[in-house]
């Protein structure tokens, strides 16, 4: 497993302050601008993305990295597999 604190994401959403399923809605839209085998790391202070963004993943053949917790929220790591 890598170490998510030393990733360098290709892109970063910031869904800190939504809701579920705000977050999931964000990493949808924002996996597309992500290069195949690049990392979107998702910024997400709603727990339901723990479980929301692993399924996401495996629903659409992308991979789960792993999560960092923060203050106050989680960065959630995916890398773009198609």
């Amino acid at each position: 497993m890598a170490d998510l604190s030393t990733l360098t994401p290709a892109n970063k959403v910031d869904a800190r302050a939504m809701a579920c399923p705000g977050p999931l809605l964000e990493a949808k839209k924002a996996i597309g601008s992500v290069p195949v085998g690049g990392v979107l790391e998702i910024m997400s202070g709603d727990k339901g993305s723990r479980e929301d963004i692993p399924a996401w993943c495996k629903k659409m053949g992308h991979e789960y990295l792993g999560v960092l917790e923060h203050d106050g929220y989680e960065s959630l790591f995916v890398t773009r597999k198609k």
